[in-house]
């Protein structure tokens, strides 16, 4: 007995339903539980869990804080690289700050891209006690920004300049700009006809705080820092620990991870497994 046409299409679409359902849904899944079971894959598929004295600490996968409830750096660890990932390192809300290279004026409630990256590397240069200035950043530790009013435009003679990202009563970081006194910016005031004119400084042209620790990564996870960054924490780490820089050093280079396949990326530093095996030196 032949089927009708329109039962026949509908009898090959429960068939198609429940064979991709079996191998999709079922055989699949099972088959790669079955593959991440395997001795070398299971602590990869259970997310590179990290324990200390029995309880999970970490994954080697996810950055984290070495900091004290208030948010200030434990002296005695290794710091991470800032994360734009929620409250930090938030695997549920993985991002970047999304600021780009043109993010140079603060605006109300949310610092710049320059302004974050210049009171970091201030931060950090009194932590490790190196030169923590950088270009176009103020003394402050804020983006050295102006708005430059020109008397036709944007060019002729400049009649006013304003440091953007220095609010009222603050003092400019430079007092004259080519011949106009420089004001500190007032709250609620619209400077957009300004020409903004980052200014250089005299920082160092190449800063001693790396640039990883003062930019968040694109994930906001990096575990990771740079041989560079973790080099400039030995001093003080070892310090605090009461240990010899040699030692520390050492440690350093035990959880330094090379380029992969020996040419993509930089050398990298596991900052949670280094702080782990300084605990269990200590």
């Amino acid at each position: 007995m032949r089927l009708p046409a329109w039962l026949a299409q509908h009898l090959a679409a429960l068939r198609a339903v429940v064979v991709l359902t079996v191998v999709l849904g079922l055989a699949y899944p099972l088959f790669m539980v079955a593959v991440a079971r395997i001795p070398g894959l299971a602590g990869k598929a259970d997310g590179s869990l990290v324990e200390k004295n029995g309880s999970t600490v970490g994954s080697s996968l996810v950055g984290q804080s070495f900091t004290d409830a208030d948010g200030n750096p434990l002296k005695r660890y290794f710091q991470s690289r800032p994360s734009a990932a929620g409250d930090g390192y938030d695997p549920t809300a993985t991002s970047a700050s999304n600021l780009g290279p043109e993010s140079v004026v603060d605006s109300p409630g949310r610092a710049s891209l320059l302004t974050l990256v210049c009171s970091r590397s201030k931060a950090i240069g009194e932590l490790e006690g190196v030169d923590g200035r950088r270009p176009y950043c103020t003394p402050d530790g804020v983006g050295a920004v102006l708005a430059v009013f020109h008397r036709d435009g944007s060019t002729g003679p400049v009649t006013r300049a304003v440091s953007l990202n220095e609010a009222c009563p603050a003092t400019p970081f430079v007092t004259n700009w080519q011949g106009a006194t420089v004001e500190c910016a007032k709250p609620g005031e619209d400077y957009s006809k300004g020409v903004t004119t980052p200014v250089l400084g005299n920082a160092p042209d190449k800063p001693a705080v790396p640039a990883d620790a003062v930019t968040a990564s694109g994930s906001g996870l990096d575990p990771h820092i740079s041989v560079a960054y973790a080099k400039l924490q030995i001093p003080r780490v070892a310090a605090t620990r009461g240990m010899s820089a040699d030692a520390v050093r050492r440690l350093v280079d035990e959880h330094t991870t090379g380029r992969a396949l020996g040419f993509m990326g930089e050398p990298a530093v596991n900052v949670l497994e280094l702080n782990l095996a300084l605990d269990r030196v200590a």
